[in-house]
Parts: C-alpha cells; structure tokens; sequence
C-alpha cells in the first residue's frame, strides 16, 4: 500500500497524495510534507524515497540542522560505554568459563589496545553502513557528505583516522567546530564532511 503524504501548498495542508501522484504536484526540495504519524512537516529532501523516486540529486542542509557539541559529545559517551560493556562483559565470560583469574590483569591491560581499535572499527562499519552509530542513533544525527547525502567509505575511514590529529593538540580539533558555522571538527573539515541533525532533536 502507497503511504499517503500531505503536502503544503500555499502555506495549507492539501493531499493525501502517492507517491505518484506526488509526481504531479511540482514538489520541490525544499517542499513541506508529512506522513502519517509524524509529529511535524518535514523538506522533501530529508526523504531519501523522495529523493530517489523525484530525481532530487542532492539534499540540502540548512545551519540550524548541524550537530552542536553536547549532541556529539553524548554520543560518543554512548558509544564508549556501550563498547566498553560489550567487551567487559565477553572477557568476564572468558575469565570465568576458562578459570584465567591469573591471566585477568593480562586481559584488562590488553584492553587499552582491543577497546580502541574495536571501536574505530564499529565506527567505520555503522558510519559507512548506515551514516550513524548506535549513540547517533539515539540522538537523531548522522554523518553526512557536504550536501547532506551518504559519504564514502573512502571519507568515512578518513574521517575517524583523522580524528587521531583532532585528538592529539589536547582535543582542540574537537573544539575546534566551535570556530566555524557549520560546526566541523578538525576531522570533519579534512574529510569533507558534515554532523547533521532532525529538526526535532
């Protein structure tokens, strides 16, 4: 069954409309629609069947749609602890199934190693795969290119590799997304990409 879109025309909710009775309708871009259920109107581009089924071929991105500090700073503590249980409670497994209380201190120095690069593989994987990790999730933000469509994976693995320089002058490359509009960190200015936000976050 075809969802059914109510669009804005003239600053008045008209429709339900198809898919493809949406096709003649002249939607534009920047053109305000709902679906049932949804708490607000949203641009035709944030919709990627839209975009696809009306040949947009880019999604703009507005400033006041970009991730602020606090968003990303959350989700990356999400990230961390939902990284750091996984592997605390796998290796609490290992200990207890194989009896290696003599090997644990072994284990738990080893994580300084496993955690980080586990993490910057679980990064890569859910950025390139699905543009966000399961703390963006929560929040609602994602990474995208420069005109709000899906990066690379070539601009993902540089981007999370380039986080290493935003890391290494005491974070400044994280606070760095205060010194520009559309609030990059160091790492996403190198890698041409951006941290976007639904409206209602």
């Amino acid at each position: 069954m075809d969802a059914n879109y109510t669009l804005v025309v003239n600053g008045k909710p008209d429709g339900p409309f198809t898919l493809e009775e949406l096709k003649n309708q002249r939607v534009k871009p920047d053109s305000f629609l709902r679906l049932p259920g949804m708490d607000d109107y949203k641009e035709a581009h944030e919709f990627p069947e839209l975009r696809e089924f009306l040949g947009f071929n880019k999604q703009y991105t507005n400033p006041q749609y970009f991730a602020g500090f606090d968003l990303r700073m959350l989700a990356a503590v999400l990230d961390w602890f939902f990284i750091i249980g996984v592997v605390a409670f796998l290796e609490l497994l290992v200990v207890v199934s194989f009896e290696l209380k003599k090997q644990s201190l072994f284990i738990l120095a080893a994580n300084a190693i496993i955690i980080p690069v586990l993490k910057f593989i679980y990064q890569v994987y859910l950025e390139t795969t699905q543009q966000a990790t399961f703390g963006k999730k929560m929040l609602n933000i994602r990474v995208t290119n420069l005109n709000g469509l899906k990066p690379t994976f070539s601009q993902i693995l540089f981007r999370n590799l380039s986080k290493i320089i935003s890391t290494a002058i005491l974070f400044f490359g994280y606070f760095y997304l205060f010194l520009n509009k559309k609030q990059q960190c160091l790492h996403d200015v190198m890698a041409n990409t951006l941290v976007i936000k639904d409206r209602l976050v």
